[in-house]
């Protein structure tokens, strides 16, 4: 039984969602993470590389103290490292196939009324279920 509390997902909303608000405003740029990593390792600009890396240095670092300071713990799902390496290069090509990631559609795609947008996140949407339906109930993990 997993213990969930709803206080600390609202939290995280709030932020995520004043963090696109802010990118918005501060540099007209919609927030999409993939897009974001893709412009500093995949496309660089030199014009937009600041801002980029601080942006993705405020994604991993309140992580990384937390996980220095002891606050932060991860369940492992017990499938090892292949399946964890497997599962991030399809989470990788599915960005680049879907041309863009959760946050990018998610967030500032459905608030802008992209069909595009509609489309990627019920697609997201259904193959989560999918997955958690075949692990729960097919492999029985």
């Amino acid at each position: 039984m997993v213990d969930f509390s709803p206080w600390p997902a609202l939290a995280g909303g709030a932020l995520i969602g004043a963090g696109a608000v802010v990118l918005m405003a501060a540099n007209g740029r919609v927030l999409g993470i993939s897009g974001i990593l893709g412009g500093v390792v995949g496309e660089p600009r030199s014009k937009d590389t600041k801002w980029r890396l601080a942006f993705l240095a405020g994604l991993v670092l309140p992580a990384l103290v937390l996980a220095l300071t002891g606050n932060f713990h991860i369940q492992g799902n017990g499938l090892g490292l292949g399946a964890l390496l497997a599962s991030g290069f399809l989470v990788g090509f599915g960005t680049r196939m879907g041309n863009g990631c959760t946050s990018g559609h998610g967030i500032c795609g459905l608030a802008r009324f992209s069909r595009r947008s509609l489309v990627a996140v019920l697609t997201f949407m259904v193959v989560a279920a999918l997955t958690v339906f075949v692990r729960r109930h097919v492999m029985g993990v």
